[in-house]
């Protein structure tokens, strides 16, 4: 980990994105002066599952996953937090140790500020309390579609809702199709969805002899976003 030199909220490329965007100049500012700044190299963590938390992490860019780790020792990708993104806030109104690891998926960008400050912030600024809550209700909606996806859909489907997942973060419109410019390793994509990398790996391949997605080398390109989703089963 590094320390950045100290950059202003007001100037991070992912304002327009996080929980202190509606925050008035005077208040943005009194939270700018307070953070710390840090740069996690890829394959840094942030944070371990079971560590006692000491505040929220603000993402200012980059890609940060959280994995747990079962009793098996088996490591499975719970989500991928990205520019804009908190994490930790879960623990901010309870003494809950926390539940997942956080690692630098690249070079990240992150602002630190500890609980007993952004508590205080919450108590003077309503603003904040609505976009932590606001926020904390997206994550519930999130792990319940995931959840209701591991047990209703079958391994193809979850595949194509992955993709369409990643394309709705991470994707960057180029000529007629969508590139994920986020690189995952089969193993990664694996875990997300629940499957075995043998498995992933026979789907990936029906979707491209489909001509539904082509692949450069851990690049991902959506062709046909109509018959991916499709195949995701999707009710929009």
């Amino acid at each position: 980990m590094k320390k950045n030199t100290h950059t202003s909220c007001e100037n991070c490329v992912s304002k327009d994105e996080g929980i202190f965007c509606d925050l008035e100049m005077p208040e943005m500012a009194e939270i700018s002066n307070y953070k710390i700044n840090n740069t996690y190299k890829k394959g840094q963590t942030l944070f371990v599952q079971g560590n006692h938390p000491f505040g929220i992490y603000c993402i200012s860019k980059g890609n940060i996953k959280l994995t747990k780790t079962g009793p098996d020792g088996k490591e499975t990708i719970v989500r991928i937090a990205y520019g804009g993104d908190i994490l930790g806030h879960r623990s901010l109104f309870t003494d809950d140790n926390y539940t997942a690891t956080a690692t630098a998926m690249e070079d990240t960008d992150v602002c630190f500020i500890d609980k007993k400050f952004i508590l205080k912030t919450i108590e003077q600024n309503p603003t904040v309390a609505l976009s932590i809550i606001n926020k904390l209700s997206r994550d519930m909606g999130a792990a319940e579609k995931k959840l209701s996806s591991l047990h209703q859909k079958n391994v193809r489907e979850r595949l194509a809702e992955l993709i369409l997942s990643l394309k709705a973060t991470h994707g960057v419109k180029e000529g007629g199709r969508w590139k994920i410019e986020l690189k995952l390793t089969r193993e990664e994509m694996a875990t997300m969805i629940g499957t075995a990398n043998e498995t992933l790996i026979r789907f990936m391949t029906e979707f491209k002899d489909a001509g539904i997605i082509e692949q450069e080398g851990k690049v991902i390109f959506i062709k046909n976003e109509e018959e991916l989703l499709t195949w995701a089963n999707l009710n929009y």
